[in-house]
């Protein structure tokens, strides 16, 4: 890989108070709400937790690209391609973790091609590159577990 150097495009801002029983505001404003332990958990219905707005954004993340890779080989996606992302919170022992499953429907192109876009927007995913080696974390094509070659 050729020596590149490291370029910020973006940088996204947000402060919380009072963990997770509180409110999350972003920098623009655009996030304003209310936090809150998962309802599952004990928390109040209608608010959300880290692991909702996680799932969220490694969804649209890892979507684009998808949408990135397509465009690289002068493919188009479906526009009802769909990855759908669940994030788990789990303990061990005293730490607690997160895993990630994605999910990933193109709806348009073959089985073989299917596999290789997704293996590709993994290794170029911001999420999938951040979280590598520090979260398990699976693909799937259609609910179907996809192999990915340990790096």
């Amino acid at each position: 890989m050729a020596n590149t150097e490291k370029k910020t495009l973006y940088t996204a801002d947000a402060t919380a108070v009072g963990g997770r029983s509180g409110h999350v505001r972003s920098a623009t404003g655009v996030i304003d709400m209310e936090m809150s332990v998962p309802e599952g958990l004990g928390g109040k219905k209608g608010a959300t937790n880290p692991e909702e707005l996680f799932a969220a954004g490694y969804a649209s993340c890892f979507q684009q690209a998808l949408l990135v890779i397509a465009q690289r080989a002068g493919d188009k996606l479906d526009p009802q391609t769909e990855v759908k992302c669940s994030v788990a919170l789990f303990q061990e022992g005293e730490s607690y973790g997160l895993s990630a499953v994605l999910d990933v429907d193109l709806k348009a192109f073959d089985e073989q091609k299917t596999l290789d876009m997704v293996r590709q927007a993994h290794q170029i995913c911001p999420y999938s590159v951040g979280t590598r080696g520090n979260m398990e974390v699976e693909l799937r094509v259609k609910g179907e577990v996809v192999p990915v070659a340990a790096k």
